[in-house]
């Protein structure tokens, strides 16, 4: 059973996009393209739990709960960026002032690390946005490619909410101005070292400077976290002044008294003066003395992986990772991890996932380059590498089981007891990571690595979008194919994925040439079902572009690629649906009838895209004027996919079963039910039903709005 709202396509073992695309409504006209708010939805509750000894703050807080207090006749939502030096807390007053005021906003929560370190690291606003819509209950066949569609979609969803959001680390305005909730009242805390005064500009933010802590806030942190009693006045002051009033440094020395309980605050505050004293090693700034203090109490372990896993910005560590990275087993990478956490050299931000502040990372990789050396580092990222593309392989191989792969990592996988959703999720959480090993094996010049992973993330991509990952990773992918002659097939795999990235952003003709280039390099290595997949695929963008003639063309040629039942059952389908589109009707439905038979009599049952062949073979039965056929298929149609839990091809079905209705009567009865679907699914066209529906009550015909022209199916 298929119970997944997308079409598998076995001529190339992909999977096409959802019938209704997202973010279009092609033949109903609705005052915006947007869904509605979910009716089933729960507000999201995306903030992570606030520092446990959090400190001071009391002037700053008061300062935003007047701001947010003061009775104001604009409605516009509030913005307020917090701005210091690294290390000051920013992160951590974002988090306790939201967690004070969350009641405040029962619209809901947002939380996303820009990772705006560097502009290298820094998330786009579409990364942002796709998650933020999936927390506001759209379902992904319908999340939008386009970013600007996205930040429309988003700002709908939005508008009558009153919502609190968190951007932590922000890079620049243009990163945050498209992640602002709009609702009247809401509240946008935004961390950044840079004062970002476009923000100001655009959305009248006020910035609120975080100053060192004073000495006495200083002290009480210190004390918290060491759990010792106050210490004397001097002592205080000693420790303080090394720490700068910085609350990183702070929680480092602090973290380490409790650690160390031999240890005396003299001699603290004497180990961090020699780790301040001038050398050759660059940056003598609080932050870096009380690492320096920190990393000499580890055990050699512990030291060798915080060097090697600052040696590039993953976004999060894990044991499974740790443990490739450092050489160890997975039970003593998480007890390493927990060491590390404790004397606040990590921070553990979900359960599990633990990451570096961005100057603890730098302070990490100059001490591996300087005590590992290049060669032992490396080799250290190749192994976390190869762990990151044989984890993905495995969860790829388990939530698409019928494609066809390329590379070594899918070959003899061991049994996966996930199901298909949690290997999905797998992917979901791991997606930054993977990205950034794409990135880290291009910079490395492992080509080989490149291009697998890339193949890993197909089913994450093609399923949850992600569009400007996919394109930045699959341009990589090109270039590292195109390096690595030994495994010829290669060159078309990466040329076909980066079009189908290309047709996702609705850039067609992009992809029209990356599809050209894939069948051209499939053809000269001779790999035929690959050239079969291009083929194929570019028929399906000219499908798109209604060049019908030209994309049955492509469909036969693909015919002529290969030899595979089910493959040919499904082009045959393809070419139905173009001569459909030409207004061949009988040779349409000839050609639907046969791809039906070719269905039923595959060796493996595909119920899925039986009844994906007869919803087509209704639309042409619609399209030819011939209702009460449409209807006789149609309600078959109907009864096969209710089997396959596809809630999208459901909808699809009804819409068509309105158009093909007897009566007034059925007609609404099949557009409430398309409408009540799409509600559900975070599709735009709920709306559009709804209107249409509404029409249906002042008038007897039984004329309805064309359904959408099926896409990739």
């Amino acid at each position: 059973m298929n119970a997944d709202p997308l079409v598998r396509n076995e001529v190339g073992g992909t999977v096409h996009g959802p019938v209704v695309q997202a973010g279009r409504i092609d033949t109903l006209t609705v005052a915006a393209a947007v869904p509605a708010i979910l009716p089933d939805s729960r507000p999201p509750r995306l903030l992570p739990p606030p520092a446990p000894h959090f400190t001071d703050r009391q002037t700053e807080l008061a300062r935003l709960t007047a701001l947010l207090d003061t009775p104001d006749e604009d409605p516009a939502p509030r913005v307020v960026v917090l701005t210091g030096t690294g290390g000051i807390g920013k992160s951590a007053t974002a988090l306790h002032f939201a967690a004070r005021l969350r009641d405040r906003y029962a619209g809901g929560q947002l939380h996303a690390d820009l990772r705006g370190d560097t502009t290298a690291t820094a998330v786009t606003p579409s990364t942002v946005l796709v998650r933020f819509l999936r927390a506001l209950g759209v379902a992904p066949p319908y999340l939008p490619a386009d970013e600007q569609e996205q930040i429309d979609w988003y700002r709908t969803l939005t508008a009558d909410r009153r919502m609190l959001a968190v951007l932590d680390n922000a890079h620049s305005a243009a990163q945050v101005l498209p992640l602002l909730p709009t609702g009247p009242g809401s509240l946008t805390l935004v961390t950044s070292r840079r004062r970002l005064d476009g923000l100001v500009r655009e959305a009248g933010a006020r910035v609120i400077q975080l100053p060192p802590l004073g000495p006495a806030d200083a002290a009480l942190l210190l004390t918290r976290l060491s759990g010792r009693e106050t210490p004397g006045a001097d002592e205080a002051a000693a420790v303080t002044r090394r720490c700068g009033g910085l609350p990183l440094a702070l929680c480092m020395a602090g973290e380490r008294l409790a650690v160390r309980t031999h240890l005396t605050w003299q001699q603290l505050e004497r180990d961090m003066a020699t780790a301040a004293a001038p050398s050759d090693e660059p940056g003598t700034d609080p932050v870096t003395a009380a690492a320096d203090t920190s990393y000499e109490d580890l055990g050699p372990d512990a030291a060798r992986l915080y060097r090697l896993g600052g040696l590039r910005p993953w976004p999060a560590l894990t044991a499974p990772a740790a443990a490739a990275l450092a050489g160890v087993t997975e039970p003593e990478a998480a007890a390493l991890l927990d060491e590390l956490a404790a004397v606040h050299l990590l921070e553990e931000h979900t359960a599990g996932r633990y990451r570096y502040h961005d100057l603890l990372r730098a302070h990490a990789e100059r001490l591996a380059l300087r005590v590992d050396g290049p060669a032992r580092s490396a080799a250290a990222v190749g192994r976390l590498l190869r762990h990151h593309l044989a984890a993905a392989a495995a969860a790829d191989a388990r939530v698409m089981p019928g494609r066809w792969h390329l590379g070594p990592a899918y070959d003899r996988l061991p049994p996966d007891p996930r199901t298909a959703e949690q290997a999905t999720d797998w992917l979901l959480d791991e997606r930054e990571n993977l990205v950034e090993a794409v990135r880290t094996a291009d910079e490395y010049g492992l080509d080989e690595l490149t291009w697998q992973l890339c193949e890993t993330l197909w089913s994450l991509f093609l399923r949850n979008g992600f569009h400007q990952d996919w394109l930045a990773t699959h341009r990589l992918g090109v270039r590292a194919a195109a390096r690595c002659p030994a495994v010829p097939e290669v060159e078309g795999r990466m040329h076909a994925q980066l079009g189908f990235a290309l047709k996702g952003l609705g850039r067609l003709d992009e992809a029209e040439r990356a599809f050209t280039a894939a069948a051209e390099a499939d053809r000269r290595c001779g790999h035929r079902r690959g050239e079969a997949t291009a083929v194929e695929s570019l028929g399906l963008v000219r499908l798109e572009q209604g060049r019908y003639e030209e994309a049955e063309a492509c469909f036969r040629a693909a015919e002529d690629l290969t030899e595979d039942p089910r493959a040919r059952a499904l082009l045959a389908h393809h070419r139905g649906r173009a001569l459909s589109g030409r207004g061949e009707h009988a040779e349409a439905a000839a050609t639907l009838e046969l791809a039906g038979r070719l269905m039923a009599d595959l060796p493996v049952p595909d119920p899925y895209n039986q009844a994906r062949v007869l919803t087509s073979l209704g639309q042409a039965a619609l399209a030819a004027g011939d209702r009460e056929r449409a209807a006789r298929v149609l309600a078959e149609a109907a009864e096969r996919m209710a089997r396959e839990k596809a809630p999208v091809q459901d909808a699809e079905i009804a819409e068509l079963r309105a158009r093909a209705a007897a009566t007034p009567a059925e007609r609404r009865a099949f557009l409430t039910e398309a409408a009540t679907l799409h509600e559900r699914l975070g599709s735009p066209r709920g709306a559009a039903l709804r209107a249409a529906l509404e029409a249906t009550e002042t008038t007897d015909t039984t004329e309805a709005p064309e359904a959408p022209e099926p896409s990739d199916g």
